[in-house]
This record gives structure tokens, C-alpha cells and sequence, in this order.
């Protein structure tokens, strides 16, 4: 039960912190360089986008501080590459982002996937977190 909860919480983590990357992302294209703010007019929600990100970021590093409660460190940090290939088949599939699929990206994402299922799919070692010495 404990390593569900811990792979829960990692997933949440992923989750969240590839949510907050398409959240920077997308507001950076509309806002100016953080040097201009006082200077120039500020698509307010492109700043609200900002300040929900900043607050997913947090809320995802809470999630990590469990899923590390609950799994080794070797499968927890394996988990989170899951976020560089949820970030790149988003960007490149939603048009608000104007990024595009490639061969290499798209065989680059295929492998850390693999890698990812190749830690994660051997049996749990008898030592957890919580009873190792």
C-alpha cells in the first residue's frame, strides 16, 4: 500500500510540475521580460497564469517530499523524466503552443519512457524506505 501511495504522489508530482512548465510556457509568449514589467502593460492573465504555475510548482515539490516518504530514490527520480515526455507530447499537440512533433524528439520521449518502465518494472526489493537501516 505504502509504495501506491508513493507512486500517487510521484504521478502528482509529474503532473503537476508539467502542468506549471505549459503554464510558464504559454504565458511567457504573452508577458514581456520580467526587467519591462514596470515599464510597459501587462496581460493580467498571462501574470495569473504565472502566479498558478509558481503555486503548482510547491504543490508539486509537497508530492515529491511524499513520494519519497514512500519509494526508493532510484524509482521515485526515475518517475519524474515521465514529465519531460508529458511536456513535449502536450506542447506539440495542443496549437496553443506552436511546437511540433519530431522524429528524434518523438524517439528521445519513446526512450525515456522505456527506460522509465525497464526501473520500475522489477520487483520492489524487500527494503523500503521506511525499514531500511
Amino acid at each position: 500500500m505504502s509504495r501506491v501511495r508513493g507512486f500517487t504522489l510521484a504521478m502528482g508530482s509529474v503532473g503537476l510540475v508539467s502542468a506549471a512548465q505549459l503554464g510558464m510556457r504559454w504565458s511567457m509568449t504573452r508577458l514581456p521580460l520580467p526587467n519591462e514589467w514596470l515599464s510597459v502593460q501587462i496581460d493580467l492573465g498571462a501574470l495569473g497564469v504565472v502566479i498558478l504555475a509558481i503555486f503548482a510548482y510547491a504543490l508539486s515539490m509537497l508530492c515529491w517530499l511524499g513520494a519519497l516518504k514512500h519509494l526508493p530514490l532510484g524509482r521515485a527520480y526515475s518517475l519524474l523524466s515521465i514529465s519531460y515526455a508529458l511536456v513535449y507530447l502536450l506542447a506539440a499537440s495542443l496549437p496553443v503552443f506552436n511546437e511540433h512533433f519530431s522524429l528524434s524528439k518523438t524517439l528521445g520521449v519513446a526512450l525515456v519512457i522505456l527506460g522509465v518502465l525497464v526501473i520500475n518494472s522489477r520487483r520492489a526489493s524487500a527494503t523500503s524506505p521506511r525499514n531500511a537501516p
